[in-house]
């Protein structure tokens, strides 16, 4: 049990951690506001358009920067997507390479799309097994099966973590494959940028690393219960 405390506060930074540094470095690189002409939007374009890809679209949105296979959109936050600073630009270009990796037909990117599909149903499935469990409890008056508790587990939160691990290659390979060659061979940035557009990078990447710690932890805490 002593030990159960000491670990808990412990695991709680080692997941939170990785979501402070990427908002730290995101917010750092904002200043200052006017480092470049352009905007994100506009980066964007202009690399879509280099790579053939004019079909794709690029929006504003409030859901976080992202790129949708689906509709073939770039979505990119109002601070990003109008902003003139390294990291609305080096955001842009980050989410052109998730464009290039679907046009190119990058395998990780397609597995992760449909497994996106599947944890959304089976996170549905999972949300009505646990508001089941108490009616099912109540009408067979005993504990509902603890295969059913397992299973709301792991359709409610082990799918979501599957994604989240499945997508750091892909978003380490959106980073470093495909943006910073981009943004170096256009000589997009100016030269004292590079490393400080790295970390920009590596930033967007382990953004779902920290969803990643985050859902193993929800797990821990699951199966936790479960042996009580």
């Amino acid at each position: 049990m002593r030990l159960l405390i000491l670990l808990v506060p412990l695991l709680l930074l080692v997941a939170w951690t990785p979501g402070w540094w990427v908002r730290h470095t995101m917010k750092k690189y904002h200043r200052p506001a006017d480092r470049y002409d352009g905007t994100g939007a506009e980066l964007a374009r202009e690399l879509l358009d280099r790579h053939g890809l004019h079909k794709v679209q690029v929006e504003t949105t409030k859901d976080g920067d992202h790129y949708d296979p689906a509709s073939r959109t770039v979505r990119l936050s109002p601070e990003n997507h109008d902003g003139h600073s390294l990291t609305a630009i080096t955001v842009a270009a980050h989410e052109v390479g998730h464009a290039v990796q679907h046009a190119q037909g990058y395998a990780p990117l397609r597995m992760r799309s449909t497994l996106v599909g599947m944890t959304r149903y089976g996170q549905q499935i999972g949300a009505w097994l646990l508001v089941a469990i108490p009616f099912i409890t109540l009408l067979a008056r005993h504990p509902a099966p603890g295969i059913l508790f397992f299973l709301a587990g792991v359709l409610s939160m082990g799918l979501a973590a599957l994604v989240h691990f499945i997508t750091l290659p892909t978003e380490f390979d959106a980073s470093f494959r495909r943006a910073m060659p981009m943004l170096r061979e256009g000589n997009y940035l100016h030269p004292p940028d590079y490393p400080h557009a790295e970390r920009i990078l590596k930033a967007a990447a382990y953004t779902y690393l920290s969803q990643s710690l985050m859902s193993l932890l929800n797990i821990a805490s699951w199966f936790r219960y479960l042996r009580r």
